[in-house]
């Protein structure tokens, strides 16, 4: 009698040949850095959406900042809220005070507050905003996760 089939060793070699295969393409995939990564560059995009929504509502309004980021002391950073909110830690920088930013959604500026995708709330969204003496706003990110030297924009 002439069986046909695959024996056990056959059968055990395609098994680990499959397994190294999946190993290499799963480490050079890195899903872990993929979503760091996605998350940063939400980051940067809010980032950029918020400063950009401060300094047109400074042009529409004839060189004059939000009421609440004119009230800020020059230099001294402020975690960005949505509503009521209190000072909160950064791990970027330290955060003395908050600043609340729904007066730019509301006025049309902004859809809403952006929230950090890790844990931001409306009473810490976990990014900052800082007026400089010298006239520029910098908003950056209290938690970057892959990017070493930190994420802001000043302008």
């Amino acid at each position: 009698m002439n069986k046909k089939g695959f024996t056990l060793i056959e059968l055990l070699i395609v098994i680990a040949i499959i397994a190294i295969i999946a190993g290499v393409v799963f480490v050079a995939l890195d899903p872990l850095t993929r979503f760091q990564d996605s998350r940063d560059s939400r980051r940067w995009g809010d980032l950029t959406g918020i400063l950009s929504a401060v300094k047109i509502h400074q042009v529409d309004n004839k060189g004059s900042y939000l009421g609440t980021i004119a009230s800020l002391a020059a230099d001294t950073p402020a975690m960005i809220t949505s509503g009521a909110g209190s000072a909160g830690t950064c791990t970027a920088t330290t955060t003395l005070a908050s600043v609340d930013l729904s007066g730019l959604a509301t006025g049309g500026y902004l859809s809403a507050v952006p929230m950090d995708p890790q844990g931001g709330s409306a009473s810490s969204t976990l990014y900052y905003l800082i007026k400089r003496s010298n006239g520029t706003v910098t908003v950056g990110a209290c938690a970057p996760e892959h990017t070493a030297t930190g994420i802001s924009v000043a302008r």
